[in-house]
């Protein structure tokens, strides 16, 4: 990997470290806004990998959801990797993702199996907005439909030392 690649995924990475809280947003197709909840998370290398884990806590219809994530990239590959699960979205099992990096957004996807139905698609996006501002966004995609927004994560960083 380039010196000017590592320098970039070193970045991408770094931003979204810290700790968050915000408003979650979560919709049952593209019109139907289902629900808007606080939510508080943190961001954290693990280590001195190319990793990070989001661990944090919300709810829906006033129902607590926990989850936690760990995005990373994958030297061999070239790729962002990574692995969800929570206990509203993901709660029988991990969903894998993978993505090529973009300019300083981590976007990777994934898919998800529907009992009766083909694997659906979870494509997440994160970006750092400025430093104390990081929109984590996914998008549900059909069978042979186009994707629509699933979760918005508008998150503002806490300060640490208050």
């Amino acid at each position: 990997m380039t010196d000017q690649r590592t320098q970039a995924i070193e970045q991408i990475l770094q931003s979204v470290v810290g700790q968050w809280q915000g408003i979650a947003r979560t919709w049952f197709g593209p019109e139907t806004l289902a629900d808007e909840s606080p939510i508080r998370g943190s961001l954290r290398r693990i280590g001195t990998s190319r990793f990070v884990i989001h661990e944090y806590e919300s709810a829906f219809e006033a129902t607590p959801l926990h989850g936690a994530a760990i995005y990373g990239y994958n030297q061999l590959t070239a790729s962002f990797e990574g692995a969800w699960v929570d206990s509203f979205h993901m709660p029988t099992n991990i969903m894998l993702s993978t993505g090529n990096p973009a300019d300083s957004t981590l976007n990777v996807l994934g898919s998800y199996a529907v009992e009766g139905n083909s694997d659906w698609g979870w494509r997440t996006e994160i970006v750092a907005d400025g430093p104390d501002r990081l929109l984590i966004t996914a998008y549900n995609r059909q069978p042979d439909e186009p994707e629509a927004k699933a979760v918005e994560i508008i998150y503002t960083r806490v300060n640490e030392t208050a």
